[in-house]
Parts: C-alpha cells; sequence; structure tokens
C-alpha cells in the first residue's frame, strides 16, 4: 500500500492552481487585445465567459476518468491542453482562435487539473477540511494577484503577445511538478460505485447551495473580469485601475481562505448570508456614492463576498457530503459558476458598450446578492441536520 502523504498533495494543488488562477487577471488583456485585434468589449467578455465554460466542462468530465486514469495522468492531459490553448491565444489573429484557445483548451485543462487536484487533496486530509478547501479555492485570486501586476508590466514592455507565450512556459513547469507531487503524495482518486452515489443525494441542500453560489459568483465574476475597466468607467486612472485589480484579488484569496475557516467553526448559513450580505452593501454603497474610490472599495466588497461564498461552499461540501463524493459534488455546484460567467459579466460588457457605464450592472449585482442572503438563511445549520 502506498504510503499517503498530504503535505504533497497540498503542494501540488498550489503548484497547479496559482498559474491557473490568471485567469481571474484577464481584464488586465481587454485593452491591448480589443487594441490589437479590433475587439469590442462585449467580445472579450464572451472570451472569458467561454473559459469558464470550459473550466466547468472539465470539471464536470474529470470524475468521469477517477479511477481509471491515475491523477498523475489526469493532470498531464489537462496540463498540456492549457499550455496548448495560452499558446494559441498569444498568436490569436481574431475573435475564433482567442474563444478556441483561450476558452476551449484553457478552460478544458484547467477545470480538469482543479477537480482533480481538490479530490486528491479531501482523500487524504481528514481534519479542519473548511480552511483546507478554503486555502485550495483561495488559490486562484491568490494567482491573480501575483499576475495582475506582471501581466500590467510585461504587456507595456513586451507586449500581451509574449506575456501569455510566458505564462505557457510556466503552466508547462508547474504541470510537470505537480505530476511529480501527487504521485508522492499516494492519493488514489476514487471510481464512482452504488455507495458513492447513494452519497451524493440531498437534492434540496444542492439545490441551495447552488443558488447561493450562482448570485455571488455572478457579482464577483464580473468584478474579477472587468475590474480594470469598471474603475476606469467611474473615472478611476490606469495606475489605479491596476492597484484596484491587484488589491481585489488578493482582498478574494484572503476572503476564500476564510470562509472556509469560518465553517469550520460557526453554522454555513451564518457565514453564506454575512458574506452575501457584505457583497450587498458593497453594491449599495457604489450606487449612492460613485466616485473611482468608491468604486474600487465597493468592487473589493462585491468581490470579497463572493470569496467568503466560495470558501463557504467549498468547506460546506465537506461538512454536507463523505470525501469520496466531493469531487462529483463540487463539479456540478461549480455549474453555478460557469452560468454566472456568462450571464452578468457579458451582460455588463453589452450595457458597458451601449451605455458607457456600469451603473445598471451593480444594482443587478445587488439584487442578487439579496437573494443570495435569504437562500443562505435556509441552509441546514451542521453535518447532522444535513445527513439526517
Amino acid at each position: 500500500m502506498r504510503p499517503k502523504r498530504p503535505w504533497a498533495a497540498i503542494a501540488a494543488v498550489t503548484i497547479l492552481n496559482l498559474p491557473l488562477g490568471s485567469l481571474y487577471a484577464f481584464s488586465i488583456f481587454l485593452k491591448p487585445i480589443e487594441a490589437a485585434l479590433g475587439l469590442s468589449r462585449s467580445s472579450l467578455s464572451l472570451t472569458f465567459g467561454l473559459a469558464t465554460v470550459g473550466f466547468s466542462a472539465g470539471m464536470l468530465a474529470a470524475p468521469l476518468l477517477f479511477g481509471r486514469l491515475s491523477a498523475e495522468r489526469l493532470i498531464a492531459v489537462s496540463g498540456a491542453a492549457t499550455v496548448a490553448g495560452i499558446l494559441l491565444s498569444a498568436t490569436a489573429n481574431g475573435l475564433i482562435q482567442l474563444l478556441f484557445g483561450y476558452g476551449v483548451l484553457f478552460g478544458l485543462g484547467g477545470g480538469a487539473a482543479y477537480i482533480v487536484a481538490q479530490q486528491s487533496v479531501n482523500m487524504l486530509v481528514t481534519t479542519r477540511k473548511g480552511l483546507v478547501n478554503g486555502y485550495i479555492v483561495g488559490l486562484y485570486p491568490a494567482g491573480a494577484m501575483i499576475a495582475a501586476p506582471l501581466f500590467g508590466w510585461a504587456n507595456g514592455a513586451f507586449g500581451y503577445r509574449t506575456t501569455l507565450a510566458a505564462l505557457a512556459c510556466v503552466l508547462l513547469v508547474t504541470a510537470l511538478m505537480a505530476i511529480a507531487l501527487l504521485h508522492h503524495a499516494g492519493a488514489v482518486l476514487p471510481r464512482r460505485t452504488a455507495s458513492t452515489a447513494s452519497a451524493e443525494g440531498r437534492a434540496m441542500i444542492f439545490a441551495r447551495m447552488f443558488t447561493v453560489f450562482f448570485v455571488a459568483a455572478a457579482a464577483g465574476l464580473t468584478v474579477l473580469s472587468q475590474a480594470a475597466g469598471i474603475v476606469a468607467a467611474y473615472g478611476g486612472t490606469t495606475a489605479m485601475a491596476l492597484t484596484a485589480t491587484t488589491s481585489i484579488t488578493g482582498g478574494i484569496a484572503f476572503a476564500r481562505l476564510s470562509g472556509g475557516w469560518l465553517t469550520d467553526r460557526f453554522p454555513v448559513p451564518f457565514v453564506a448570508a454575512g458574506a452575501q450580505g457584505f457583497a450587498l452593501t458593497g453594491a449599495v454603497a457604489l450606487t449612492l456614492f460613485p466616485s473611482p474610490l468608491m468604486a474600487a472599495v465597493a468592487l473589493g466588497m462585491v468581490g470579497m463576498g463572493y470569496g467568503f461564498i466560495s470558501g463557504a461552499v467549498a468547506g460546506g461540501i465537506a461538512i454536507y457530503w463523505s470525501p469520496e463524493a466531493y469531487g462529483r459534488i463540487a463539479s456540478r455546484l461549480y455549474i453555478a459558476w460557469c452560468i454566472a460567467a456568462v450571464t452578468l459579466p457579458v451582460l455588463a460588457g453589452r450595457l458597458f458598450d451601449l451605455t458607457h457605464g456600469y451603473g445598471t450592472t451593480v444594482i443587478i449585482a445587488g439584487c442578487g446578492n439579496l437573494i443570495g442572503v435569504l437562500v443562505a438563511l435556509t441552509l441546514p445549520r451542521g453535518k447532522g441536520t444535513a445527513r439526517a
């Protein structure tokens, strides 16, 4: 029997997810790609939206291969897809190539790699699962926090094509490192059986968590995909927009870690409702007091509210379901993330093209957060209640 080394799995997911989290720094590429390829803001919003669809599809597909292929082999295949996708994006001369490279290949590979690594960790870690899963989901915005200033600098110094090519090299190296670490960790991915299928039930809990995650993600992904553009639309300078984007992703990373940690100590519905209320406060403040500084602060609140929800949902899955079912439940819940990415962020891009502002988008996001507060309070308060 292979020895189990949880630390190696956690190291693997860290190394793997940080560069994949550059997805959340996509707004740094908006202006240079628009200028180079002559694309509209709504077209690039569609690119980001398709990437999240690809991520969700990859997350859904990966569990079908659990028990048939090892974690290492799945990471090898998904890593190759992400590298190819970013290289194609770097050489794209039009929207179709960009959509296929960034949206399809990078999306599919990134989603599959994410869920494989997360399932591997949950098979090995037995304590403080809320904290661990909050840490895992926090790696994406943490990666974006690192990527945003680097992308901004590299775009100015070398052009966005060179920046994307460098990202492809980083993805290749980190995938190889993650493969070695997962092999050392000794995690075995669970094949779906009758017993695990039975444990994947609890449809009402799933539906409520899906709704709570969706409304928070719709607002949060709009912030993550267009933060720089939103701050600029409220009158902020380029430097302010870049600083806000970096700070927001850092805040979201902290919030995701904290959201998971809080579910180890407080009932999931209280954590989730508080997170939605925090985001709602930001949306209301920006609607009532529109200004560049308030835009930066409010976007940070909306983004962090989404971060708290992401961590709470990741921790909640570990509370409401068994470890063997974690990857499958998580991949299905992330469909909410996918739908969110192709609704409000795309609508926000379209509204900007029409009005040159984001006021209506902020109001829509706030209404979603209000719904999230109400639905979150109906979730079960603990493991015993959820599994009754």
